[in-house]
């Protein structure tokens, strides 16, 4: 471990191979908690590099509680975090949104850690229980048309980084993996994230894997999914472009219409006022522009005004508040 930290303080970057043996040993408990902290420390004073993100997403998925889908195509919306501004679950509604629109989902998350409310945070506010049972997820997904793989269950190797990412309650590459690391492997996946350079590398780790079909967002003032506050940098296998609030047939928002509390319970009224219809004009187009860029992902050939009015009607209909209740019940 010295010798690693030595490399990382002399900003060296990880070969693929060192950064993979590196997560191992840190999972297998071969690393102290001090130890972990400088890891972590010492990459985020750095931008990151492609070889350590492939080798840290090898040794996750490799360590991961598998779960398979027999082929089933599913769709995840998954942010990294880490962008600093607290906004609501939008991710989380979009997946209820899209499931309410007909397309499954299995969507990967955990506790927020570098924001205030994560995805489990407020479904576990709703009532939900985790699980990583293969036949209790499988009825979820066939009742529901989602399931909710909640990552402390599918990543226990992970247990020993818990303290240390809590500790330190800022952004680190571990938000960089969470999307990556889906047990599923879904089909379809829109990413956020939180930074234009971490777009590029996730596309470049993506564009070989050719089963999968999926679109990376990163707004030009920071957020990482579609803000619709300006400008976002959206990029995949067939599409490389920045798309304005005018492109989802939507308005432009201010960043305040999209505070998302400090608490899970303040997390949990906005989630179930946007699918009761009692929330904001401001809640009900960012999520509808988010869930609508996903039906995207699946049927490229529509407009992007076309998806958002399908994401709107799932909203309108009831369809995804049926979602969330079939998931609960």
């Amino acid at each position: 471990m010295k010798n690693l930290l030595n490399q990382l303080y002399a900003r060296q970057p990880l070969s693929r191979e060192a950064a993979y043996i590196t997560l191992k040993r840190i999972a297998n408990g071969e690393a102290a908690e001090p130890e972990i902290a400088a890891v972590v420390s010492a990459i985020n004073m750095r931008p990151p590099h492609l070889s350590e993100i492939q080798g840290f997403r090898d040794a996750m998925l490799e360590l991961a509680v598998p779960f398979e889908l027999e082929g089933r195509p599913t769709i995840d919306i998954v942010g990294t975090g880490g962008d600093g501004k607290n906004t609501f679950n939008i991710s989380t509604l979009s997946c209820f949104v899209v499931a309410g629109a007909g397309y499954p989902v299995t969507k990967h998350g955990s506790y927020g850690v570098s924001s205030n409310v994560g995805s489990s945070d407020v479904l576990q506010a709703l009532g939900y229980q985790f699980s990583n049972d293969r036949d209790k997820l499988m009825a979820d997904l066939d009742r529901a048309g989602i399931c909710f793989l909640h990552a402390p269950l599918f990543h226990p190797a992970m247990k020993n980084v818990v303290p240390v990412r809590k500790s330190l309650r800022v952004r680190t590459f571990f938000n960089l993996l969470g999307p990556l690391i889906n047990p599923a492997r879904p089909r379809y996946q829109l990413f956020g994230t939180y930074d234009r350079e971490v777009s590029r590398i996730y596309d470049y780790l993506l564009q070989g894997e050719e089963n999968r079909d999926y679109l990376i967002v990163h707004a030009l003032d920071g957020y990482d999914e579609i803000s619709l506050t300006g400008g976002a940098s959206v990029r995949g296998r067939r599409c490389q472009a920045i798309f304005y609030p005018d492109d989802f047939g939507l308005p432009e928002l201010s960043p305040p219409s999209l505070y998302g509390g400090e608490t899970p319970e303040e997390g949990k009224a906005i989630f179930l006022g946007v699918l009761e219809g009692n929330c904001t004009p401001e809640q009900l187009a960012v999520v509808s522009a988010n869930a609508g860029l996903a039906i995207h992902v699946i049927h490229p050939e529509r407009s992007l005004p076309d998806c958002v009015a399908e994401a709107r009607e799932s909203i309108e209909s009831g369809r995804a508040r049926n979602v969330l209740h079939k998931l609960l019940g």
